[in-house]
C-alpha cells in the first residue's frame, strides 16, 4: 500500500480519504479542521452511523496537528486513550554504562525497571483488550483505532527480544550507498536520527553520513526486535478478539503510516519519496471472506515468539487460503473500503474543489479487488488503478537542516512521485505554500527507476537517452494525476 513519507500528512490523508494536495497538511503542525475544511474522517463516519468509536495510542498525529484532542469529539465517542508511560517516551530512560541513563536510538530495556513499570505500547494494547471485553458484553457495534508507536524511533523495547535476532545473523542493508545520480533535492539528511545520544557520540557527518557499518547493524537488530515486540501486542489483541467471540463479525485492517529506512541508500528514517518510505504493509481480515468463520478461540491463537528459541521448535504451518495481491493500493482507499465492507454509505468521489464538502474521498474502494481475488483470481481482464501517488515537500533544492520536514511556510518545492507496475517516476517542482499550487513549468529534478531491473531504486535513469520517450510518457501521466489512474472513469 502506498502512502506519504511522514506521520501527520499520511495519517490525515488516510483518515480523511483525501490527498495532501487537498488537506494541505505537509508538516506536523497543521490541523485540517482549523486550516482547510471540516472533513469527515473514517471513525467519524462510523460514529455518525451508530458505532461506538475509541482510539488507543497514536491514530491521529498527537498534539496541535489534531487540535490537541486527537480529533475528539468529532471522531471519537470518548477521549483518546494514551498510555500513562507515554510521557517518558523522549526522556533519558535508556540504560548505559555505569548506570547512567541516556536518550538513545537503540534502547533495549528491562521493562520492570522502566518508569511506570511498563511501556506505552503494552499499556495501549491492554486498554484495547479491555475495550473489546466491554464491547463483547454490550454487543454494540464498535470502531477501535489501535495505534502502536514502535517500531518508530526511539527503538525502545523489552531487552529479551534481542535474543530473537543474534547480531551475527543480522544482515546489512543490501544497498547501503548513495544512489547513482540522485538529485540533491531528493535527499533527506535524517536529523530525526541524529538527535539521539548514541548517534551524536558517533560524530556522523552532515548531511550524508554514513552511520558506521557496525552501528548500522545494531540499529537494524533493534528495529527487528521492536517489530517482533509489536507483533506480539497485535497477537494479544487478535487473540482477545477471537476468544471473546468478536472475530466472526469484526473487520480488521493492519497497516503502517509510512515506511522506514535502515541504511538503504545511505538513508535513515523516512522524509523522502523512495519506495521503501512510501510503501507500507497492509493486511485485511474479513470474516468469512479472507478466512472461513470458526468457533471462538480457533482463528487467532496467540503465538509466543520466544517459542522459536526452543531446540525442538517447529514453525507452525501457515493457514491455507491466504490471499495476496501486488495491485497498486493507496492509503486513501481505506475510507471507501471500510465503509463498503461495513455496509455504511460509501463516500462519493470528491470534486476537484472539495474544501466545502464534508463527506467524500479521493480513494477507491478495494472491495472489487478483494472480490476478484476471492472469486476470480486468474481474471486477466480485471481493471485496476494504473498508478499510485505520493508527494513530499522541500524548503530548497539544496540540503538544509530542515530539508527533512519544512514547516508549511518554508516549502518551496514539492516532489510528486508516481508508482506504476513497472516504474517509479518523480518530479521535484516549484511550489507556492500560500496558494498551494505547483508550478509544473519549473522542474528542479527528475527521478526514474525501472523496477524490473532496479527494484531497490539504486539507479536514477531520468537523464539516460534510452529512456527519454518513456520519461515523457510518465511525465504526462504524473501531471494527469490520480483521477486519470482510477480503474473507472469517475465523474467529478
Amino acid at each position: 500500500m502506498f502512502t506519504q513519507g511522514v506521520c501527520s500528512p499520511s495519517r490525515t490523508s488516510f483518515l480523511t480519504g483525501r490527498r495532501p494536495d487537498t488537506t494541505h497538511v505537509f508538516d506536523l503542525k497543521t490541523y485540517f479542521r482549523n486550516f482547510t475544511g471540516n472533513f469527515s474522517t473514517i471513525p467519524q463516519h462510523f460514529k455518525n452511523n451508530g458505532y461506538i468509536t475509541q482510539s488507543s495510542g497514536k491514530i491521529f498525529h498527537i498534539g496541535i496537528a489534531s487540535g490537541k484532542t486527537d480529533d475528539y469529539p468529532a471522531s471519537w465517542s470518548f477521549p483518546a486513550y494514551h498510555a500513562p508511560t507515554e510521557k517518558y517516551a523522549i526522556q533519558k530512560v535508556c540504560p548505559g554504562s555505569g548506570g547512567t541513563l541516556y536518550r538513545t536510538a537503540r534502547c533495549p530495556v528491562n521493562v520492570t525497571e522502566q518508569p511506570g513499570g511498563s511501556l506505552p505500547d503494552i499499556q495501549n494494547a491492554d486498554f484495547a483488550i479491555q475495550f473489546l471485553h466491554n464491547r463483547s458484553e454490550d454487543q454494540k457495534p464498535f470502531f477501535l483505532g489501535m495505534g502502536f508507536k514502535k517500531p518508530h524511533l526511539p527503538f525502545r523495547f523489552p531487552v529479551e527480544y534481542l535474543d530473537l535476532y543474534p547480531l551475527s545473523k543480522v544482515a546489512p542493508a543490501p544497498n547501503p550507498n548513495y544512489p547513482l545520480l540522485l538529485p540533491e533535492v531528493a535527499w533527506s539528511p535524517w536529523p530525526e536520527l541524529r538527535v539521539y545520544d548514541d548517534i551524536v557520540a558517533l560524530n556522523v557527518s552532515f548531511p550524508y553520513g554514513p552511520v558506521p557499518p557496525e552501528y548500522a547493524l545494531l540499529l537494524r537488530q533493534a528495529y527487528s526486535a521492536a517489530v517482533t515486540y509489536i507483533d506480539a501486542q497485535v497477537g494479544r489483541i487478535m487473540e482477545a478478539l477471537d476468544t471473546l467471540g468478536l472475530a466472526s463479525n469484526t473487520i480488521v485492517t493492519f497497516h503502517g503510516d509510512h515506511g522506514w529506512q535502515l541504511g538503504e541508500h545511505q538513508e535513515w528514517c523516512k522524509h523522502d519519496n523512495f519506495e521503501i518510505t512510501t510503501r507500507v504493509p497492509m493486511f485485511v481480515y474479513i470474516p468469512g471472506t479472507t478466512a472461513p468463520k470458526a468457533p471462538p478461540g480457533q482463528l487467532f491463537p496467540f503465538f509466543d515468539p520466544f517459542e522459536a528459541l526452543r531446540s525442538d521448535y517447529k514453525a507452525p504451518a501457515m493457514p491455507s487460503g491466504r490471499l495476496s495481491t501486488d495491485a497498486l493500493v493507496e492509503a486513501v482507499d481505506l475510507f471507501a473500503t471500510l465503509s463498503e465492507l461495513a455496509g455504511l454509505p460509501v463516500p462519493p468521489l470528491c470534486p476537484p474543489d472539495s474544501s466545502q464538502v464534508e463527506l467524500c474521498t479521493e480513494g477507491y474502494s478495494l472491495v472489487p479487488l478483494i472480490k476478484n481475488l476471492t472469486t476470480s483470481p486468474s481474471n486477466s481482464s480485471f481493471q485496476w488503478k494504473s498508478a499510485a501517488f505520493s508527494q513530499y515537500p522541500r524548503p530548497s533544492a539544496t540540503i538544509q537542516q530542515n530539508s527533512d520536514l519544512p514547516n508549511l511556510e518554508d516549502i518551496r518545492i514539492m516532489g510528486y512521485t508516481m508508482r506504476t507496475d513497472e516504474h517509479r517516476y518523480t518530479e521535484w517542482v516549484a511550489y507556492d505554500p500560500v496558494t498551494f499550487t505547483a508550478n509544473w513549468t519549473q522542474v528542479y529534478a527528475r527521478e526514474l527507476y525501472v523496477h524490473s531491473s532496479d527494484p531497490e531504486e539504486n539507479y536514477n535513469v531520468a537523464d539516460a537517452p534510452l529512456y527519454s520517450q518513456l520519461l515523457t510518457q510518465l511525465s504526462q501521466q504524473l501531471r494527469r494525476g490520480w483521477r486519470a489512474a482510477l480503474p473507472v472513469i469517475a465523474e467529478s
